[in-house]
């Protein structure tokens, strides 16, 4: 099915191109629906295309040498992923799979290539969403070497609340140390304790535990599908490991 222009709007990688473009696009896309856990780029393999996402959620991941899946990013819609391995046509270093049930529209790669070489407006997003990834992935090896699976937990919700649906920092380190007594930070779409668990390196009973702890000592609030971080003081202090987690 190929994609209509309304779709297209979603997406700030491509919205601002020419009319003549977005027309062409519209009739080489093609609209895909894809199941919660089917995977939607292999690892090891060049990308076959660049993919879009109109509904649902995606999560990259990986595994270690003895199996164990880990959790790398979420993708939310109006995001794109596989620009890396669309870029240097080199194989993808890691999965990305179907959080849920999840609508794609995506452009062969060969295409996007050129597109992306073509415009600089799209060469400078994709290159921030490269550095941003390389942040993240940084961050993601620091929180990893953390001891304790509470703290890792803590770290995780932090990262996770400062960022946009698409992952642009919004909180300030000055916010993040000082004391509060409203939630200045929240999670608009909470990931299953399961997908916290893999980005950890914990198992999802552990994650429920210590949501538990969290909400008993009203460190966290869930409102509906949002996560609020109500004494960030307590939860930055376990993140840094200037407090231990309180007891159950």
């Amino acid at each position: 099915m190929a994609v209509s222009r309304q779709i297209l709007g979603q997406f700030d990688l491509i919205r601002s191109l020419p009319r003549d473009v977005l027309d062409e696009l519209s009739a080489r896309m093609q609209l895909r629906e894809v199941a919660r856990r089917a995977v939607v780029a292999a690892k090891d393999a060049p990308a076959a295309e660049l993919g879009f996402l109109v509904t649902g959620r995606l999560q990259a991941v990986d595994f270690t040498v003895d199996g164990r899946s880990v959790g790398l990013y979420f993708v939310d819609p109006g995001d794109f992923y596989s620009e890396l391995s669309v870029i240097d046509a080199q194989p993808a270093p890691e999965f990305v799979v179907a959080a849920s049930n999840s609508t794609l529209a995506v452009l062969e790669a060969g295409a996007a290539r050129e597109l992306i070489f073509r415009f600089p407006q799209l060469s400078r997003q994709v290159m921030l969403r490269l550095a941003a990834r390389l942040r993240a992935a940084t961050a993601q090896r620091t929180l990893l070497g953390l001891p304790n699976p509470f703290q890792r937990l803590s770290v995780l919700i932090l990262q996770l609340a400062r960022q946009g649906p698409r992952g642009e920092h919004h909180a300030t380190a000055a916010a993040a140390s000082a004391p509060q007594t409203k939630a200045p930070m929240a999670i608009a779409k909470v990931p299953t304790h399961q997908e916290l668990a893999i980005m950890i390196n914990a198992s999802r009973e552990t994650v429920t535990r210590a949501f538990q702890v969290l909400f008993t000592h009203g460190v966290l609030l869930r409102e509906g599908n949002e996560l609020r971080v109500v004494n960030l003081r307590m939860l930055q202090d376990i993140a840094d490991g200037r407090q231990d987690p309180p007891k159950a």
